[in-house]
C-alpha cells in the first residue's frame, strides 16, 4: 500500500472522492465537513452546519454538488463552488448512516437507523420513495452503477437487493432548466416530476427483489461489482461474503476469512479482480476475487478504521495499492519498458513498438515490477519487484525483432534483493537491505564477490562503469565496487531516482520534493525545491534537465534556473526529449509524444553560455513573451535584450532607464506623461551628463528652481534671462530673486526688493553696488534725510562671467562599440546567428561581419587590421615606444637600461646617483621557515606548510608509511595556525601566522612556535564522546572516534611534561578500544562461525577497558557462551563479572546463569582460549599470542602481531608499518 496523503483530524466517519478533481471530502465526528486536495496536501474548504457526527458524504458525478447526512437526522445538499448549503432534506427519524447520488437521475439515496431507506429527488427537494423491510439499523445503501438496482446492508444480518425500475419509469428525466430554477422554487414547486410525492410506506414503485441471508451477525456494508453481477459484503461476524445474482435468484458464492474483528467496509477494485476491506482489527486487506485468497494485509497504527480503507478515529489516509510508474530503461534511441507483464522495446527514431518477451512466469505475475535495468552488451534486462520482500529476475531478450510475444525460455535466473543494476557488461550488483551487503554477480547469477555497505543503504543506482550510487538516509555516495572505496558523497535526503545525461557527465537526483543536479563526481551544481511531488525526468540533448511533477512539465538549467514548459492533466513519466518532442509513458504504460516549445530554456541556456548568435536567432524565430522572460533578463544583466520583448509602456520605460537608453526612455516618458517618470528620467540624464534631456525633463515637470541652477552651472545666461521673465510672469518673488542673483542683475534685485516692500534691503543692495541715484531715491521715498551707516567690508555678490559656455555640450563619454544585441536588433546583423549548429566565439569570427557595428568611427585605430588610429593615439604610442627604447615584442629585455626623460623635481641631476647608492634591506626569515628550523615536532612542520618534512619526522619517529588518512589532519593543522584576511577579489587573502603563547620573546623567533588547535584537553573531550558511544552500543561510531583520536595524537602538542605522559596514556586507551571494537564488530557479522564468535568475545574481555565497559563486555561474552552451550566458559565470565560489583540487574543475570550451569560445567565447542595463561591479542588475526611466543609490534601504537605480519600496515592506527623501527613520538620540543 502506497500512502498518497494522510492528515490528522477528529474522528472521520465518511469519505468521498471527487470524480475528476484530486479532492477528497471527509465527514467528521464533530459535525464538520472538510474538503482536501490530496495532491498538494492542503485543505480547500470547511463546512460547519451539522449538529452531530457526519456519517455519509458523496460528490455528484457531474454537478458542483455534494450531499451529507448526519446524526441530526438532516440531509444537506451543498454547492462547493458557492461554498454554501443549498437546502436540507428532512424525513428520517434517526441517525443517517449513508448518502449517495444516482449516476443518471437527480436522485439521492439515504439509509438510517430508523430502519428505512429513502430516495430523494434533489431537484424537487422531495422524497419520492421510502424502502421499508429491514428490522434493524440500515448501515449502507447504494445504487447500482448501471442497472436499476439498490443494495442495502443492515444489522438485521440481511442484505437486500431492491428493484427501482418502476420508480425510474414513473419519474421521467428532468428538464434541462430545472436545475437552474431549483433555487427559486419551494419544496413543493415544479422542480421535477416527483414534486409533491408523499412519504407513503409500502410504495410499490420499489420492490424487494432478493433477501440475502448468510451472515451470523449484523452486516456493515454491501456494494456492487462495477461490471459483473456480484455483490460483496462485510459483517460483524468478521467475514466477507461474495454473492452472485441473476434475473431469477441470488446466491452466496464464497466466504473470505482472515480478519480478526468486525469488517466495516468492503469494495471491489474498479479495474482489477480485487476486493479491498477495512476492519476494526486495524488492518486493510486486499483479496483476489478469482483465487479467493488474501494477497496483502496493511496494518495501520490507528485504533480503528471506521470506513472503507481510508477513515479512522484520528484522521484519514488516501492510498493506492501499487505503483503506477512503469518500469523502464533508456539506451540511446531505444526505450525498454514493461507493459501487461511483457518487456517491450520502443524505437524513438522509427516509432516502432515491439513486444520482446513475456515475463508472466516470474514474480511480476503478482507484484508489478519496480525497476528495469538494461545491459546493451548482452541484450538482457534485470527486473526488480517487491515480491516476497524484494526479488530480481534476469532475462535474456531475443536478438531478432518480431511482432510475436515470446515466452521466457529456460530457467529464470532470480534471487533475493531489494535492488539490482548492471555495473559492467557481464556483472550486476544486488543490494540486500537486511544484511546491508552488496553482491556482485555474473550473468549466470553466481556471486563473484560481496562486501558490506559503507553505511545504511536503502537503494542503489548505476553510477558509471564499475561504480554505484548508494542511497543512504542522509546522502548519496558514489562507490567504486572494485576498490570498495567511497569516491565522493553528496548530502541529500530521500533520493528516489537517478537519471544520467546521455554523455554520462551529469546526473539528476530527485527525491519527493527536491532535485539536485550534480556532475559525474557527485559535485552539486544546483538544488531545486518543489512544493509538489516530482514524478520523473529526462535530459535534453543540450544539457537541460526536463522533469515532470503531478501538474507540470518543467525545466532546470545546471545553473539553477527553473521554469514551467506546460501543464499536464495527469501525471506522466518522461523518457526522452528530442527537439520539440517529449516522449513519455502514461499510467497505463502507453507511449505518448507531447509537443513542447523549447525556446525559453534554450534561450536562457544560450544566455548563460554567452552564445549570443543563438540568442539572436531564437529572438528572431521564436515568440518569447511574458513577464518571466523580462524578469530573467533583468536579473541576468541584459536589460537591453528585455527591452526588445517589452511592449507595455511602463515596463519599457523602466528597462530603458536600467540599460541607460535615454532615447527610448524619453519616448516612453512622453507616452506616460507622468511627473514621477520625468523625474526618474531627469535623474538618469543627470547621471549620464545629458544636459538636453535633463533640461526637457525639468521643463516637463516645471521644476524651475533646478532648471535655473542647471542654466547657471552650464553658463547658459540667455535661458537664465528667460527664467527671470517666467518667474516675473508667475509672480514668484523668490524664484525671480534667485534668477536675478544668478545673472548678477542688481537693478532687477533692487526693483524686486522695492516691490515686495523691503526698502532697507533695496537701499543696501543699491548702495553696495554703486547705484547712488537709486539709493537716494529709495532714501527719499522712505522719508529719511541722513544716510544710514553701511559696513565697509562688503563683497560684490555677482557670479563670475562664464568663459566657456557648455550649455550645448553633454558630458564626454567613452566611445565603445555597440552591444551585440543592440546591433542585432537594429537589423544590421542579419548574418549573425545563421549557423546555430556551430556558434563561433564572440571575440573572433563573430565580429568580422557585424553589419553597421563599425559605424562608430570614433574608434579609428590603426595597425593589425583595426583601421586608422587618431593622431593623439599615434603620438602617444610613438612616445611610449621611444621611452622604452625599443619596439614592442623585442624579447622583453626588462633588464636593459631605459633611456627615460627627466620629469619632475624628483628626477634631478643628483637623483640618479642617490638611487645607485641605495641598497634595499635583505628580507629576514619568515615565521614558517623559523618554525621548520627550530622545531622537532611534526605538528609544527605541518603548521608551517612543510608537509614533506613533517612526513619524514613521522617516519623517523613512529615508522609512519601511510599518510593518506592523515591528509585532513595535515590540512587542519596548517589552516588553524593562520588567520586569513580578505582583500580585493582579484588577490589572495593575507595570511597572518598565529603563535603559541608562553615563548621567550627575548630569544626572537627561535622561542616561538605555531599555534596548535589539537591539544590534550581536546583529545580528552573526544575520548569522552567515544566512551559514550561505546556505552550506548554504537560500535561503528565509537570505532571511528577512537581512530580519529589515535591519528590526531600524532599532531597533539604538549605544553608541559605531564601532558606527554597523558598523550601516551591516551594512545594506549585508543589502541585497546580499537582492537576490542574491531573484534566485536567482526563477531557480530552474521557470517562469523559460533566457535569464532565465542573466542572473539573472550578475547575482548582481556582488553584494557574502563570498568563499566568491561562489565558490558563480560555480560555480552557470558550470554554468547551460554547461547552456544559453552557453560564452563560462561561461568568463568559470570564469576569475573560478579567480582567487579556490577549493577543489580546484571548481577542477578550472572547469578541465574551460574545456578543454571552449576551441574553441567562443560563446553560443547572447544576454544582456543585459556584465561589462566597470560596473552596478548594479534591485531590482525585476532588470535592470542601467549607469553613466551614470538611477536612484533607497531612502533607507534604498540599493537602486537604475530611474526608473519611484519612489514604490513598496522590495522589499529592505519599509519605505521608493523615491526618498523622508530625513535618514539615527540610531543614537546626540547628546552620547553
Amino acid at each position: 500500500m502506497l500512502t498518497k496523503f494522510e492528515t490528522k483530524s477528529n474522528r472521520v466517519k465518511a469519505l468521498s472522492f471527487h470524480p475528476k478533481r484530486p479532492w477528497v471530502l471527509s465527514g467528521l465526528h464533530n459535525g464538520s465537513l472538510q474538503l482536501w486536495d490530496y495532491k498538494i496536501g492542503t485543505q480547500v474548504d470547511r463546512f460547519d452546519e451539522h449538529e452531530g457526527p457526519v456519517r455519509g458524504v458523496a460528490f455528484h458525478p457531474t454537478q458542483p454538488l455534494f450531499v451529507s447526512g448526519a446524526d441530526d437526522y438532516k440531509i444537506k445538499v451543498w454547492n462547493w463552488k458557492q461554498r454554501r448549503c443549498l437546502f436540507t432534506l428532512m424525513g428520517h427519524l434517526d441517525y443517517i448512516r449513508g448518502v449517495s447520488f444516482h449516476h443518471e437521475h437527480p436522485w439521492i439515496i439515504s439509509c438510517s437507523d430508523d430502519q428505512t431507506i429513502r430516495i430523494w429527488n434533489w431537484q424537487s427537494r422531495t422524497c419520492i420513495a421510502t424502502l421499508t423491510g429491514h428490522t434493524y439499523y440500515v448501515m449502507s445503501a447504494l445504487f447500482h452503477p448501471k442497472e436499476d438496482l439498490v443494495v442495502s446492508a443492515s444489522l438485521d444480518q440481511t442484505i437486500r437487493i431492491w428493484d427501482i425500475s418502476g420508480l425510474r419509469k414513473k419519474h421521467a428525466a428532468p428538464q434541462p432548466g430545472q436545475y437552474d430554477d431549483m433555487h427559486r422554487h419551494g419544496p413543493n414547486g415544479p422542480g421535477g416530476p416527483g414534486a409533491g410525492q408523499p412519504d407513503v410506506f409500502g410504495n410499490t414503485d420499489v420492490i424487494v427483489k432478493y433477501v440475502l441471508e448468510g451472515h451470523d451477525r449484523g452486516v456493515n456494508w454491501a456494494s456492487f461489482h462495477p461490471n459483473l453481477p456480484l455483490i460483496v459484503s462485510g459483517s460483524d461476524d468478521r467475514q466477507i461474503k461474495l454473492w452472485r445474482y441473476n434475473e431469477t435468484r441470488a446466491w452466496e458464492v464464497d466466504t473470505l476469512r482472515g480478519h480478526y474483528n468486525n469488517v466495516n467496509g468492503v469494495l471491489f477494485h474498479p479495474r482489477q479482480d480485487l476486493v479491498i476491506s477495512a476492519a476494526e482489527d486495524k488492518t486493510i486487506s486486499v483479496w483476489d476475487v478469482n483465487k479467493r485468497t488474501r494477497l496483502h494485509t496493511f496494518r495501520q497504527e490507528h485504533d480503528q478504521l471506521n470506513l472503507f480503507a481510508a477513515g479512522h478515529d484520528s484522521g484519514f489516509i488516501v492510498f493506492k495499492l501499487e505503483r503506477e510508474r512503469p518500469a523502464q530503461s533508456i539506451y540511446q534511441n531505444q526505450l525498454f519498458y514493461i507493459k501487461d507483464k511483457v518487456v517491450r522495446m520502443h524505437d524513438f527514431a522509427s516509432s516502432n513498438d515491439l513486444p520482446l518477451l513475456s515475463i508472466k512466469k516470474g514474480a511480476a505475475l503478482t507484484t508489478p515490477p519496480r525497476t528495469l535495468s538494461y545491459n546493451p552488451a548482452e541484450h538482457s534486462v534485470l527486473v526488480c519487484s517487491n515480491h516476497e520482500g524484494g526479488t530480481y529476475e534476469l532475462y535474456n531478450l531475443p536478438r531478432d525483432s518480431s511482432s510475436e510475444i515470446r515466452e521466457a525460455s529456460g530457467d529464470i535466473k532470480k534471487g533475493q534483493g531489494q535492488a539490482a543494476v548492471f555495473v559492467g557488461r557481464n556483472r550486476f550488483a544486488v543490494l540486500n537491505k537486511q544484511t546491508q551487503q552488496i553482491i556482485i554477480k555474473d550473468l549466470q547469477n553466481q556471486p563473484t564477490k560481496n562486501f558490506k555497505t559503507p553505511g545504511v543503504v536503502n537503494d542503489i543506482f548505476y553510477g558509471g562503469s564499475k561504480n554505484l550510487i548508494l542511497v543512504t538516509p542522509t546522502s548519496v555516495v558514489l562507490f567504486d565496487t572494485e576498490l570498495r572505496t567511497t569516491i565522493s558523497e553528496l548530502n541529500i535526503t530521500g533520493v528516489r531516482y537517478a537519471v544520467w545525461s546521455p554523455d554520462q557527465s551529469m546526473v539528476a537526483l530527485f527525491s519527493k520534493n527536491a532535485l539536485v543536479i550534480a556532475n559525474k563526481n557527485l559535485e552539486q551544481q544546483c538544488l531545486i525545491h518543489e512544493t509538489i511531488k516530482i514524478k520523473s525526468g529526462a535530459w535534453d540533448d543540450s544539457g537541460i534537465f526536463i522533469y515532470s511533477t503531478q501538474n507540470h512539465i518543467k525545466y532546470a538549467l545546471p545553473q539553477g534556473d527553473v521554469g514551467i514548459i506546460r501543464t499536464v492533466e495527469q501525471p506522466i513519466y518522461l523518457t526522452k526529449v528530442k527537439g520539440k518532442s517529449l516522449y513519455c509513458l502514461d499510467r497505463d504504460g502507453k507511449i505518448r509524444v507531447i509537443t513542447i516549445d523549447p525556446s525559453e530554456y534554450k534561450f536562457k541556456l544560450a544566455l548563460v553560455r554567452r552564445n549570443y548568435d543563438e540568442v539572436l536567432y531564437i529572438i528572431r524565430t521564436s515568440n518569447l513573451v511574458g513577464q518571466s522572460i523580462i524578469a530573467y533578463l533583468q536579473k541576468k544583466g541584459y536589460p537591453e535584450v528585455a527591452l526588445h520583448f517589452v511592449k507595455e509602456t511602463k515596463t519599457r520605460f523602466e528597462l530603458a532607464l536600467q540599460c541607460g537608453n535615454l532615447e527610448v526612455a524619453e519616448e516612453t516618458a512622453k507616452l506616460l506623461d507622468r511627473d514621477e517618470c520625468w523625474n526618474m528620467l531627469g535623474q538618469e540624464a543627470l547621471r549620464q551628463g545629458d544636459q538636453k534631456v535633463l533640461e526637457r525633463a525639468f521643463q516637463r515637470v516645471k521644476n524651475f528652481d533646478r532648471l535655473s541652477f542647471l542654466y547657471l552651472i552650464t553658463g547658459n545666461t540667455d535661458n537664465l534671462k528667460k527664467m527671470l521673465k517666467i518667474a516675473e510672469l508667475r509672480g514668484d518673488a523668490m524664484s525671480r530673486y534667485h534668477n536675478s542673483l544668478y545673472l548678477g542683475d542688481v537693478e532687477e534685485q533692487v526693483r524686486l526688493l522695492k516691490e515686495v516692500g523691503q526698502s532697507p534691503l533695496a537701499y543696501l543692495a543699491a548702495k553696495t553696488h554703486g547705484l547712488e541715484e537709486e539709493a537716494a531715491s529709495i532714501l527719499a521715498s522712505s522719508g529719511l534725510e541722513y544716510e544710514p551707516q553701511i559696513p565697509q567690508n562688503g563683497e560684490l555678490l555677482k557670479p563670475p562671467a562664464p568663459i566657456l559656455k557648455q550649455s550645448d555640450l553633454n558630458w564626454p563619454k567613452l566611445t565603445v562599440a555597440r552591444s551585440f544585441f543592440e546591433g542585432g536588433f537594429q537589423g544590421g546583423a542579419e548574418q549573425v546567428g545563421s549557423s546555430i549548429a556551430a556558434p563561433v566565439p564572440l571575440d573572433a569570427a563573430a565580429l568580422e561581419d557585424v553589419g553597421d557595428w563599425d559605424a562608430d568611427d570614433d574608434l579609428d585605430l590603426e595597425g593589425d587590421g583595426f583601421g586608422a588610429a587618431p593622431k593623439q593615439a599615434k603620438k602617444a604610442a610613438a612616445a611610449a615606444a621611444d621611452d622604452l627604447g625599443g619596439e614592442e615584442g623585442e624579447g622583453w629585455d626588462l633588464d636593459d637600461e631605459l633611456d627615460l626623460p627627466d620629469e619632475g623635481p624628483g628626477f634631478a641631476a643628483g637623483g640618479s646617483e642617490a638611487a645607485e647608492a641605495f641598497t634595499a634591506p635583505a628580507a629576514g626569515p619568515s615565521l614558517n621557515e623559523s618554525w621548520v628550523r627550530n622545531s622537532q615536532l611534526a605538528a609544527d612542520h605541518a603548521a608551517a606548510g612543510s608537509f614533506e618534512t613533517a612526513m619524514q619526522i613521522l617516519n623517523r619517529q613512529v615508522g609512519a608509511v601511510n599518510f593518506a588518512p592523515l591528509k585532513p589532519l595535515f590540512l587542519a593543522v596548517f589552516q588553524s595556525s593562520k588567520v586569513y584576511l580578505s582583500c580585493n577579489t582579484s588577490v589572495d587573502p593575507l595570511s597572518i601566522p598565529l603563535q603559541r603563547a608562553g615563548g621567550d620573546e627575548t630569544r626572537g623567533a627561535k622561542a616561538m612556535f605555531p599555534f596548535q588547535a589539537l591539544s590534550v584537553a581536546s583529545m580528552i573531550t573526544k575520548l569522552q564522546e567515544a566512551y559514550t558511544a561505546t556505552a550506548g552500543g554504537k560500535f561503528s561510531q565509537a570505532l571511528e572516534l577512537f581512530i580519529t583520536i589515535i591519528q590526531s595524537l600524532l599532531f597533539t602538542v604538549a605544553s608541559k611534561r605531564a601532558e606527554t605522559e597523558e598523550i601516551q596514556q591516551l594512545l594506549t586507551v585508543a589502541r585497546e578500544y580499537i582492537l576490542g571494537l574491531k573484534m566485536e564488530l567482526f563477531r557480530r557479522d552474521p557470517n562469523t562461525e559460533p566457535k569464532r564468535a565465542i573466542e572473539l568475545a573472550a578475547y575482548f574481555t582481556h582488553c584494557q577497558l574502563q570498568p563499566l565497559h568491561l562489565q558490558l563486555v563480560l555480560s555480552s561474552a557470558m550470554t554468547a557462551a551460554y547461547k552456544y552451550k559453552n557453560f564452563n566458559t560462561a561461568c568463568q565470565f559470570a564469576r569475573r563479572l560478579l567480582e567487579m560489583g556490577p549493577s543489580q540487574a546484571m548481577a542477578l543475570k550472572a547469578r541465574k546463569l551460574l545456578a543454571a550451569c552449576e551441574n553441567n560445567q562443560t563446553d560443547e565447542i572447544a576454544l582456543d582460549y585459556n584465561q589462566h595463561n597470560p596473552f596478548v591479542i594479534c591485531a590482525s588475526s585476532y588470535t592470542p599470542i601467549y607469553r613466551g611466543s614470538p611477536s612484533v609490534a607497531c612502533p607507534y601504537c604498540a599493537a602486537s602481531y604475530k611474526p608473519e605480519y611484519k612489514g604490513q600496515l598496522c590495522v589499529v592506527c592505519n599509519v605505521s608499518a608493523v615491526g618498523a623501527t622508530g625513535t618514539g613520538l615527540k610531543s614537546m620540543n626540547d628546552g620547553r
